[in-house]
């Protein structure tokens, strides 16, 4: 299974606010950090913002914050919104199934259980988990200290 880019990125952004909650931060200093686009960024934002999980606050002193306290925010529900479908092998899209073999086949009932096991695992943590999951200076990682901005 792999995840869109969209689905990873979204998950990264919500990381990325957690990790400096007092602060707004902006779509460029984010594609920045993690160099990636900000144009897919945006769209991303754009996502986050309809699920009411950021607030995008305009204007030069502006940018994005979490909207919600991250054990509010499920990564299940996350990457859900995120992805565009799940559709794991082609008999999954019965608009465009073309397997000759799928009206007989077992394996898309193993493998529709294995994706509701991977969300459901999703499911019980929170982007809070994900902050003690992780190790110590993680926003150490996407913001210079005080000693190196000089």
């Amino acid at each position: 299974m792999h995840l869109t880019l969209h689905a990873d990125y979204a998950l990264r952004v919500l990381m990325y606010l957690a990790a400096r909650p007092d602060r707004p931060s902006s779509t460029q200093e984010m594609a920045d950090a993690y160099g990636i686009s900000k144009h897919h960024l945006v769209r991303v934002v754009q996502t986050l913002g309809q699920q009411g999980w950021v607030e995008v606050k305009p204007g030069r002193s502006g940018g994005v914050l979490l909207a919600k306290p991250p054990g509010d925010i499920r990564l299940g529900k996350v990457v859900r919104a995120g992805e565009p479908d799940f559709h794991l092998v082609e008999c999954f899209d019965r608009e465009r199934n073309t397997c000759p073999i799928a009206p007989a086949c077992g394996l898309k009932g193993v493998l529709a259980e294995a994706r509701d096991a991977f969300l459901a695992t999703l499911d019980k943590y929170t982007l809070e988990d994900l902050l003690r999951r992780s190790k110590p200076g993680l926003a150490d990682l996407f913001f210079p200290t005080a000693t190196s901005e000089g």
